[in-house]
């Protein structure tokens, strides 16, 4: 099950890059629940395990394009979010580091994995991935667009993607302004 939940993982990280048009630079929150990808309530079943699982073969990809992991802690931290230092540029820093049962497995892989981690309160991300339910969307500029990924699961746990674009503000189309004109 362990490759499967890592081939899974893989292959949701390049289609989210893909589909969202990910560039060098750009941040990707992911909330993931190691409970509902064993099939159990989330945060009922926390499973470090699977949590370095997960993370590893996100990180490899999204390292692969460029592009930072923002790694959402559990409710228990106040979503707080684990990154690497270079990533926090101009953030405020918040004292916390994860464990299990107090942040989630998945964002104490990444403050083990991480070169220089750091804790954030919250973060303006490019896109997200929401793995069993974990609610990232407080994490995403303005405007959320979703990514309908071909891979739907990892193990148990739904996905869930997004990316994000400017808001359209006040603007009128072209064709409409020239044909006030």
């Amino acid at each position: 099950m362990h490759s499967e939940i890592a081939l899974a993982a893989e292959r949701a990280a390049i289609e989210l890059c893909d589909k969202a048009g990910l560039k060098s630079g750009h941040i990707v929150v992911v909330g993931c629940s190691t409970s509902e990808i064993s099939g159990k309530k989330i945060g009922t079943d926390s499973g470090p395990e699977i949590g370095q699982i997960v993370f590893d073969a996100l990180f490899d990809v999204f390292s692969r394009h460029g592009v930072y992991l923002a790694a959402q802690c559990c409710e228990h931290l106040n979503r707080a979010i684990i990154i690497d230092r270079k990533a926090a540029s101009g953030q405020t820093i918040v004292n916390v580091i994860p464990f299990p049962k107090a942040g989630g497995a998945f964002a104490t892989a990444a403050y083990s994995k991480l070169n220089d981690p750091v804790a954030l309160e919250e973060i303006r991300a490019d896109a997200g991935m929401d793995i069993g339910g974990t609610l990232i969307g407080m994490h995403l500029k303005k405007v959320a667009v979703p990514v309908r990924l071909d891979t739907q699961a990892i193990g148990f746990a739904s996905i869930i993607a997004a990316r994000t674009r400017p808001p359209l503000i006040g603007g009128i189309r072209a064709n409409y302004d020239s044909e006030l004109m």
